[in-house]
């Protein structure tokens, strides 16, 4: 799981059924210099599954890979990477 930034929205005019209900965001992976605000820390962008109301400006926990649509579980989303949580706040020390 990683930490990202939202940065943008997707829209589609047809997806696979099983994702009706759900936004697609735009989201920055961030390192640990980039949670701190510094641009070097911050990734490419990914696109996201969002059930959650993610907007942008938002951090998010970011799963990816086969966990993305383990929690879908016995239906299974064809995803790769969702928004996991919308995280209030980060303390780094």
């Amino acid at each position: 799981m990683r930490v990202g930034e939202i940065i943008g929205k997707v829209t589609l005019s047809q997806s696979h059924p099983s994702l009706k209900g759900a936004s697609w965001r735009v989201a920055v992976p961030l390192t640990l210099e980039g949670i701190q605000g510094k641009q070097a820390g911050r990734a490419e962008p990914i696109v996201i599954y969002d059930e959650i109301g993610g907007g942008n400006g938002m951090m998010i926990a970011i799963a990816e890979g086969p966990e993305a649509s383990a929690p879908f579980h016995p239906e299974q989303k064809p995803i790769d990477a969702y928004n996991a949580a919308i995280l209030d706040h980060i303390d780094v020390e």
